[in-house]
C-alpha cells in the first residue's frame, strides 16, 4: 500500500498539474478513523471511473504517511479475471487490499449484485469480526464450506479460498471504495454511465449506515486514454488532472426513510418463514430469494443506487459542468449499448474493460 501510494503521489505531483478539491475536509474525516476502535460506522466513497488507472492513482492525493496506513485505508472491488489470474498478482492485490470481483459482462458464472465479495464488502462496513479470528494470524485457515456463515475463509467460485477480510477486529468499520460504473466511461462531456445496484446493497445493508462521500475524477481519462496505442500499458504524463471530494452527504435525509423500508421487507420475510417453520437467522450479508429478487426489494435497490449517482452529479455539477442528459441515469441508455460493450459508443464516448 505504501509503495503503490508514493508512486502514484510522485507520478501526480511529479509529472501532472493537480488540482485537489476538498481535500483537508477529506483527510479530517480519515483523521478521525485512525484508531479503529473509536470508529464508530464505516466509510463509503463513491466516484465514477474514467480510467483504468483510477485506483490506485486517485489516493496519490493522499501524503505519504496515509499511504502508509493500510488500517485506515480503502478496500476497493477488483476484476478477478485481471487481478487475480496469478498466485503473484493474487498476493499483490491481496496486500493491495483488493476484493475479488467477478464481473457478468466477461461471461463469468460466479458474477452478478449476490457474489460473495459483496458480502464481504458489507461487513467490512459494519461491526467486526463476524468470526472468532485465530489465535496466531499466521495460522492457515481452514473450513469445510467456503460459503459458510462466519468462516475464516469465503469463496468467489466455490474453487478457490480467500481469508476473510472482516474476521479481523481491525477492520471494523473499514473504508471501501466503489466505482459503481463498473467499466471505464470517457464521454466528452464527462457524464456519468448508469450505474450499477451493489452499491445499494452497501448502503441498505451495512450497520450502521456508513459514511458517504461522493467523489469526482477529470483527468485521469487522459493519463490512459481508451483510445491510445503503443504502448499501451504506459500512462501518460502532462495532464490536467482534477479530483474533487465532496461533502460528507447527510445519510439519514436521503435514504433513510429506505432503510426503513429494507428493514421492514427483512423483518416480513423473517415473519413469513417462521410461519413455515422454516430458518429464520442469517448473517449480515445473506439474503432470502424474496429479498434478492422480490419487487419491493428490486424497487429499492433501483431507488438508492440513483440517488447515490445524484450525489456524484453535484459534485460534478459544483466543477461547473453542464447538467447531463437525463437519460444517461436511465438502465435504457445502458441496454441501448447492446453488444458492443467496450470500444467507441454511438455517443461519442469510450467503454473500457475494468
Amino acid at each position: 500500500m505504501g509503495l503503490t501510494g508514493s508512486l502514484s503521489r510522485g507520478f501526480l505531483y511529479g509529472l501532472n498539474k493537480m488540482d485537489v478539491i476538498g481535500l483537508d475536509r477529506f483527510l479530517e474525516t480519515l483523521d478521525r478513523r485512525r484508531k479503529p476502535e473509536e470508529r464508530d460506522r464505516g466509510l463509503l466513497t463513491v466516484s465514477n471511473h474514467v480510467s483504468v488507472v483510477d485506483d490506485p492513482l486517485i489516493w496519490g492525493v493522499l501524503p505519504f504517511s496515509y499511504a502508509f496506513n493500510p488500517g485506515n485505508h480503502r478496500w476497493s472491488l477488483g476484476s478477478y479475471d485481471i487481478c487475480f489470474q496469478s498466485k503473484a498478482l493474487t498476493t499483490f492485490f491481496n496486500f493491495g487490499q483488493v476484493l475479488p470481483t467477478h464481473r457478468g459482462h466477461t461471461g463469468s458464472p460466479h458474477g452478478g449484485l449476490f457474489q460473495p465479495v459483496l458480502t464481504q464488502a458489507i461487513r467490512l462496513l459494519s461491526s467486526q469480526p463476524f468470526a472468532k479470528p485465530p489465535q496466531s494470524l499466521t495460522s492457515t485457515f481452514e473450513t469445510s464450506d467456503p460459503f459458510s456463515t462466519g468462516a475464516l475463509t469465503y469463496s468467489t467460485d466455490g474453487v478457490d479460498s480467500f481469508v476473510a477480510p472482516s474476521i479481523y477486529p481491525s477492520r471494523r468499520h473499514s473504508w471501501i471504495h466503489i466505482f459503481p460504473e463498473g467499466r471505464v466511461h470517457q464521454h466528452p462531456q464527462k457524464t456519468l454511465r448508469y450505474f450499477k445496484w451493489g452499491v445499494s446493497r452497501l448502503i441498505l445493508e451495512s450497520e450502521p449506515l456508513p459514511e458517504i462521500i461522493p467523489i469526482f475524477i477529470d483527468g485521469n481519462q487522459d493519463v490512459m486514454h481508451e483510445s491510445r496505442e503503443f504502448p499501451r500499458f504506459l500512462p501518460r504524463a502532462g495532464k490536467n488532472i482534477r479530483i474533487a471530494f465532496g461533502e460528507s452527504i447527510d445519510g439519514e435525509k436521503i435514504f433513510g426513510e429506505l432503510r426503513e423500508r429494507w428493514k421492514k421487507l427483512v423483518r416480513l420475510q423473517k415473519e413469513a418463514l417462521e410461519r413455515k417453520g422454516l430458518e429464520t437467522h442469517w448473517e449480515m450479508g445473506e439474503l432470502t430469494e424474496g429479498l434478492k429478487y422480490g419487487t419491493e426489494a428490486v424497487a429499492l435497490r433501483k431507488e438508492v443506487t440513483m440517488r447515490i449517482r445524484m450525489e456524484v452529479l453535484k459534485v460534478r455539477r459544483s466543477l461547473g459542468y453542464t447538467d447531463e442528459d437525463p437519460k444517461q441515469g436511465l438502465v435504457d441508455t445502458w441496454i441501448e449499448e447492446g453488444d458492443k460493450e467496450t470500444g467507441r459508443m454511438k455517443d461519442g464516448s469510450w467503454v473500457g474493460d475494468t
